[in-house]
This record gives structure tokens, C-alpha cells and sequence, in this order.
């Protein structure tokens, strides 16, 4: 058996499945799995690091190294993935009564395995991974293994990089699996003084949002002005709520910081006021060659105390931010971070009473 170099937090099934004399009820097994995942979240982010490191480092693929480098590569991380995938997979459907399951896990799982075979959305990098598993000595080449690494992204996933590689995807695929296993307990206890009330995947046809910049030095009464021009200038969207609309402008969050926008979707051709900015929604943005966002998001609406919405000591950004982002990462659904990334608060009773909705980018 190959000793591993690296500090991945793969699944002690002996603390799942016992082998002595403790008996353990399907609630207290998927209770334990749950617990892992969230424990592993912590660990393996930076383990995938070390293994886009060790990947790019010409030392370890020197022409007298390749075989052992590879063995390392596909037992200790390739392989055992794959066997923690399947025995995660029978185990969680065994579990009675099976809705305690969080049933987007399977989704996961299956896009886990998928990218482990090489089997992930950039032609390029599936070609390459294809090549590698054929015939070892292509990494050798810097370029080659440079599609296999990728570039490093940091414990939260969300460092600034400049190319995306094949364990890139296997990062990602494995923080799915844990999301949809821990997160809903998470979910639960986020909503404390608050509770959702309800929770949808919108997609709007073509819509144009036009608004102006918030600074810290601007106050109601110019807030009042920016709704009073847009309620002048043409019909809004089927989506007529005031909104808070929050980027950071097709970048990450370590290169541009956060930028908020008062305004309303409006149709289409709506002209855009002096002093305002717009950015087109559309069904499929295409990448088109300047800035435009997916006008597919989810949209969560919350009842209670408003304060505590808008609480951000105990968040990573507020109450209602990561009650939404953390559904959706229960869920499987992704976030399109950093490219067409965005975010808003949604005043469901007009801009003049505190914002009660929350709206969060994705891509179905």
C-alpha cells in the first residue's frame, strides 16, 4: 500500500460503521457522516492546495519520478476518492427513513465521480486528463501538468486565479459533496430571530438593471431621488421589486471590492438616465465581451425581526446572505463566482421599509 504524502480528510469508517459492539441508529450514522463533512471542509481545501503545488513542482516529474509520482497521484487521492464516493453512496441510500437524506447529495456524488473519471466541462482539460491516464510520461511537460493543477484558490475557494485545471474541478466537486451533508443543519441554526419563509429558482427573460452607486455619504433623500427618476422613465420588469444590486464587478473579492447599486429591473430597452448605470440580465449571458449577469437567481424571502436579518457579527456577510447562499450550496446549484457573480437585497415592500428578500445568482 502506497503511504500518502498528502493530508486529505477522508471518511474513518470505523467510526460509521463500527465493528465492535456499539450500535448505531440510521439517524446517528447519517448524524456522524454530517459531522465529518463539516470537519473536512475545514482540512481538505487546503489539502487540494498542497496537491496543485506538488503537481506544479517540476521536481516530482523528472522522467526517473513519473511512475512514482503517478502511483501517489491515483492511489492515495484518485482511487480513494472513488471508494469513498462509492461507499458514501450505499451507505446513505441504506439510511431509513431515506428523507432524512438530504437528497441533493446523490447530484453531488454523481458530479464528483463524473470529474474524478476525467469527465468535466473544459474540452481542453478533459483531453488532457484523457492523455495522462494513457501514457504517464506527458507529465513531464510543465504545459500538460499545468491542466492537471490548476492554480491554488485558499481555504475558502475563492483566491484569485488566472487558470483553471482538473483538480480545480475535484476541489470543487468534493466541497458539493460536504455542502449538501452539513449545510442544512447549518441553515437551521443561522435563522436565529428570523425564519424563510420561502424559496425559489427564478429565470427572467431579457432585463436591464438600471440604478445608481451607494457611498457611505449618500441619505434617504438621495435614495428617494434615484426611485423617483426610474418610476419616470418606463414600465419595470415582470421583477418590479426596489433593490439593492451588489457586485464585484466580474471579479474576485481580493482584486474588487464590494459595489452596491439602488435601482430596478427594467425591460430591455429602457433608456438609462444621466448619472445611472445599467448592466443587462439575459437567459444565457453567452461570455460575451463585456459585462453582463444571467438573469437566473434564487430568491428567498424571510419573516421576522429585521435587526436580526441584517445581523453580520456570527456571518460571513449577513443573515440573509448566508441563509440564501448556504440553500443553495445545500442544493447543489452553483454559484457563477467570480465571472457573473451577484447578489441583492430585495425590499419587498418598497425602498422607504427594510429589505426582506434576498436574490443570489446561479446557474441551472
Amino acid at each position: 500500500m502506497i503511504q500518502s504524502i498528502f493530508d486529505f480528510h477522508f471518511i474513518d469508517w470505523n467510526l460509521i460503521q463500527p465493528t465492535d459492539c456499539e450500535q448505531l441508529s440510521d439517524r446517528q450514522i447519517y448524524s456522524r457522516i454530517t459531522e465529518w463533512a463539516h470537519e473536512a471542509r475545514g482540512i481538505t481545501p487546503l489539502s487540494f492546495d498542497s496537491l496543485i503545488g506538488w503537481i506544479r513542482d517540476d521536481l516530482n516529474w523528472q522522467s526517473d519520478s513519473i511512475q512514482e509520482s503517478m502511483n501517489q497521484l491515483i492511489a492515495t487521492v484518485i482511487e480513494l476518492y472513488i471508494d469513498q464516493n462509492r461507499r458514501l453512496r450505499k451507505i446513505l441510500l441504506e439510511l431509513q427513513p431515506q428523507e432524512m437524506v438530504n437528497q441533493a447529495v446523490y447530484e453531488a456524488l454523481d458530479r464528483f465521480d463524473s470529474a474524478l473519471s476525467g469527465t468535466v466541462p473544459d474540452e481542453t482539460i478533459k483531453a488532457t486528463v484523457g492523455e495522462m491516464f494513457k501514457d504517464y510520461s506527458v507529465m513531464e511537460d510543465a504545459t500538460v501538468r499545468a491542466l492537471i493543477a490548476g492554480q491554488k484558490t485558499g481555504k475558502e475557494g475563492v483566491d484569485s486565479i488566472s487558470s483553471y485545471g482538473y483538480i480545480n474541478y475535484l476541489k470543487e466537486s468534493d466541497a458539493f459533496v460536504q455542502w449538501t451533508l452539513f449545510m442544512p443543519d447549518v441553515i437551521e441554526r443561522q435563522q436565529r430571530g428570523f425564519s424563510l419563509s420561502s424559496f425559489r429558482y427564478l429565470t427572467l427573460p431579457a432585463v436591464k438593471f438600471i440604478g445608481r452607486e451607494l457611498s457611505q455619504t449618500e441619505d434617504k433623500g438621495y435614495i428617494q431621488e434615484t426611485f423617483s427618476i426610474l418610476d419616470t422613465i418606463g414600465k419595470p420588469s415582470d421583477f418590479p421589486y426596489d433593490l439593492l444590486f451588489m457586485h464585484h464587478y466580474g471579479k474576485n473579492i481580493d482584486t474588487e471590492r464590494w459595489h452596491g447599486f439602488f435601482g430596478r429591473f427594467m425591460l430591455p430597452d429602457t433608456p438609462v438616465p444621466d448619472g445611472y448605470l445599467s448592466w443587462d440580465l439575459l437567459p444565457d449571458d453567452n461570455k460575451s465581451n463585456y459585462l453582463t449577469f444571467r438573469s437566473q437567481f434564487a430568491f428567498a424571502e424571510f419573516v421576522g425581526d429585521n435587526t436580526a436579518m441584517h445581523q453580520r457579527e456570527g456571518y460571513d456577510s449577513d443573515g440573509m446572505y448566508d441563509v440564501t447562499r448556504n440553500i443553495i450550496l445545500s442544493q447543489a446549484v452553483v454559484i457563477p463566482y467570480p465571472d457573473i457573480y451577484f447578489t441583492a437585497e430585495v425590499f419587498l415592500n418598497g425602498y422607504d421599509k427594510p429589505s426582506s428578500g434576498y436574490l443570489f445568482s446561479v446557474i441551472l
